[in-house]
């Protein structure tokens, strides 16, 4: 194969070592999905060693067309905040099987295909406010903090107060509040793949106190760590759960429309953020080849769904392959190839990561997520009050699709009261009588 004729290689100044460098330091950053989304999935039903081995092919597939078909150094996986939308709101609070919301993100995948090869995105990004996409992306933030926080025993139920700070003499949430501590150490200390090493040193820590100590509940050796079982449930079953998911259409419309809105934002967000470092922003301000790697994108939400995950979205954590130097395709290529080995390590991943690893890094993931509340213009009220339902709705009521539909009415309701009817695009309008259809009759 010839890799400078497919990547460009010198057009785009760099080189094969450099490449393989970064593509390892993309992975070293994302690695840590490989524990978590099975934990979360897990949490709705699915097989774990299933949702483990769907997770690394789809990530493995998804980032090599990337890198091949749109020569973006981006990497996509199972994405951290739309998995929790995945169990958390279509699961348990829409009551939907994780079959039957298979079946949601594969539609939601072939809509945004669809979308992604007809033009119509622009229109939709056009559509929606700056203030409200920015609200929407840190309340999935501080939603999956707090999911983090919960599995972890650190925040708990009570009658009284609805919640309250759990037993900080247990070793579990000991555990959890030490890696999340030392994770947010890490950050701050700027390490490479900060979250992936926090998750590292919680685990080995929580295996020396289990051993040493006799503590249960502690991460263990796994009894062997390279494993063959290829076996997954989970492949296709997104075809039996149709029949649930239309029986329910409205219901089912929310469904999908949150996990589109979702991986579509994440995805723009970074390919912008991966463009403007490496200079694949042209002279207009448009992407380069924006619509093949939108279509990337896609194919690896549709792949990942087929195969048993939740939606699968370009990894703003490719940044980190970006700043040692990765600039085209075989970034992600080689990020993708480690992904598809990985595969012969799941017992490693589901003996050592339990919910006190995870939850640290559901934690700083929510704190990075957060950052983007800088963004809102606090000082109008239009932005302040449908960026805050926005959010408080995820966080108390347990759902981020009910926050976005919120937020949206909000929007809709500030707008109008402030003179601005007529701003106000079609497109959100016709959203809005949607949400407000799904409130009245179906929540």
């Amino acid at each position: 194969m010839d890799l400078e004729k497919l990547f460009k290689l010198k057009e785009k100044n760099t080189r094969v070592k450099t490449e393989i460098i970064a593509g390892l330091t993309t992975f070293l950053a994302m690695a840590y999905i490989l524990g978590v989304n099975p934990a979360i999935l897990g949490a709705s039903g699915m097989d774990e060693h299933s949702v483990f081995m769907a997770t690394a092919i789809s990530a493995g597939i998804a980032s090599i067309v990337m890198g091949v078909v749109a020569n973006y150094p981006v990497a996509l996986a199972a994405g951290m905040g739309v998995n929790a939308l995945f169990t958390y709101t279509v699961c348990f609070s829409m009551q939907f099987s994780w079959k039957a919301a298979l079946a949601a993100v594969f539609i939601s995948g072939v809509i945004f295909l669809l979308i992604s090869v007809t033009g119509i995105r622009k229109m939709i990004i056009n559509a929606i406010p700056k203030q409200l996409k920015l609200a929407i992306g840190a309340g999935i933030g501080f939603f999956i903090a707090f999911v983090g926080l919960k599995n972890a025993g650190i925040i708990i139920a009570n009658e009284s107060t609805f919640v309250a700070l759990g037993n900080f003499r247990e070793p579990q949430v000991l555990l959890s509040l030490f890696g999340i501590l030392v994770t947010i150490a890490l950050l701050c200390l700027k390490v490479p793949a900060a979250v992936f090493v926090g998750m590292v040193i919680t685990a080995i820590v929580g295996i020396v106190c289990g051993i040493v100590l006799e503590i249960e509940g502690m991460p263990m050796v796994p009894e062997e760590w390279i494993a063959l079982n290829f076996e997954m449930e989970t492949v296709g079953a997104f075809v039996s759960g149709f029949n649930e998911l239309f029986a329910n259409p409205g219901t089912a419309f929310v469904a999908v429309f949150s996990f589109l809105f979702v991986d579509f934002f994440d995805t723009a967000g970074t390919l912008v953020a991966v463009a403007n470092r490496t200079g694949l922003v042209n002279e207009n301000g448009d992407l380069e080849n924006v619509e093949r790697a939108l279509m990337a994108d896609s194919i690896g939400t549709v792949v990942g769904s087929v195969l048993g995950t939740s939606t699968v979205t370009s990894f703003v954590e490719s940044t980190s392959g970006v700043e040692v130097g990765g600039r085209t395709g075989l970034t992600a290529v080689t990020t993708g190839i480690l992904f598809l080995v990985s595969v012969l390590f799941s017992p490693v991943v589901l003996a050592t990561v339990t919910n006190a690893v995870t939850a640290p890094a559901l934690v700083v993931v929510g704190v990075l997520m957060a950052q983007q509340l800088g963004g809102i213009d606090w000082n109008d009220l239009v932005s302040a009050a449908s960026g805050f339902v926005t959010i408080i709705v995820m966080i108390l009521g347990y759902s981020i699709s009910n926050g976005i539909a919120l937020g949206f009415i909000t929007y809709a309701l500030t707008m109008t009261a402030s003179g601005k009817f007529m701003k106000i695009n079609p497109i959100i309008w016709m959203l809005v009588i949607i949400f407000v259809l799904y409130f009245a009759f179906l929540v």
